[in-house]
């Protein structure tokens, strides 16, 4: 069994620190299945760069373990460690339908689209089994609510039948994420995550079912994945994404250390230029925390990357037809007065 991850760095918020007696075999940790009741579910996203105000995160972890992912350092807050831990130690909010459906039925609820999931994927494998996305998908077409989601996991074609009723309400979008279309690099930098033909064939699904999908060339990685932003939104294009989006990778927090970490163990021959040309994006370090340039980057290189993007939009999603805005006028406070079927 793949993971990303290569150590456990320390967490910021223990102030002990461990070592040891065994080596940690990365590759041969197990995940740990932690259930927890959660106390709210609809958390409000204050960033100024992000285009939504609500998600929501039905797990905690991810076992996809994909060494960029920004979210590992949220798994310190729960008093893990960011590295093999965010892969291993999944924490499952089982109570979270139970949650949103009392969200949704507060008279001081007002309806604006939640990002399902925006943290860790809300398709990932251990979704098979416990099924939260879509019992959560279950409560939002009760109350016609709107939701957007974003995964990297074929598992969301089971879901087609709730999100082709939504579709058809205005009611939800789709992206999917593409980081590579190069299985050898995907098997290493994603690991536990569906291949690129995959991911294109899961587009090209809900396209077909009349459901609105784009896809996130995200993140880019500069002198590892950068050369494929093209590649990427033609090869989406053609299975029937209708726009696109894309973000720079930035190492935060412990996030510097454990992909550094896996870098020099992976790809050796290229570890300094991919973190210099990294560091390039954000004025000279790994580390970004300025709204929007954390997201794009800043400076020439990042410059450089957007007018690529920007000219892959204009080639090919010229003719791409436009995703519909979300309806909000079909929200109602009572699911018991809205038959799913």
């Amino acid at each position: 069994m793949r993971r990303g991850a290569r150590h456990n760095p320390d967490s910021r918020f223990d102030p002990w620190s461990y070592e040891y007696d065994v080596p940690l075999a990365p590759d041969a940790a197990r995940p740990q299945l932690i259930p927890v009741q959660a106390r709210s579910i609809v958390n409000i996203i204050d960033s100024p760069d992000i285009p939504v105000v609500y998600s929501m995160n039905p797990y905690a972890g991810c076992e996809h373990g994909c060494i960029y992912c920004y979210a590992r350092n949220s798994h310190e807050y729960w008093g893990f460690s960011a590295g093999i831990d965010f892969e291993t130690k999944i924490l499952v909010k089982k109570n979270a339908p139970e949650l949103l459906e009392q969200t949704l039925s507060s008279p001081k609820w007002k309806p604006h689209p939640i990002m399902l999931a925006g943290n860790t994927d809300c398709y990932q494998p251990i979704e098979r089994h416990f099924q939260l996305t879509r019992r959560l998908l279950e409560v939002l077409l009760r109350f016609r609510h709107p939701v957007g989601i974003i995964t990297k996991n074929a598992l969301i074609t089971r879901d087609i039948d709730l999100l082709q009723q939504m579709s058809q309400d205005n009611l939800v979008h789709v992206y999917i994420t593409i980081t590579t279309l190069r299985e050898e690099v995907r098997q290493i930098l994603e690991p536990r995550t569906a291949a690129a033909t995959k991911r294109l064939e899961i587009i090209r699904r809900l396209s077909e079912a009349g459901i609105p999908v784009g896809v996130m060339v995200a993140p880019i990685i500069p002198g590892l994945t950068d050369e494929e932003i093209l590649p990427i939104l033609r090869a989406a294009r053609e299975a029937g994404a209708r726009t696109a989006a894309y973000t720079v990778v930035r190492l935060n927090g412990a996030l510097a250390e454990i992909f550094e970490t896996w870098l020099r163990e992976k790809l050796p021959d290229r570890a300094e230029r991919i973190l210099h040309l990294i560091a390039q994006c954000h004025d000279g370090k790994l580390n970004d925390n300025r709204w929007h340039a954390r997201i794009r980057g800043a400076g020439n290189l990042a410059w450089t990357l957007q007018r690529v993007f920007q000219t892959g939009l204009a080639k090919f999603f010229s003719d791409a037809p436009p995703i519909p805005e979300y309806n909000l006028n079909l929200f109602r406070h009572r699911s018991d007065t809205l038959p799913l079927f």
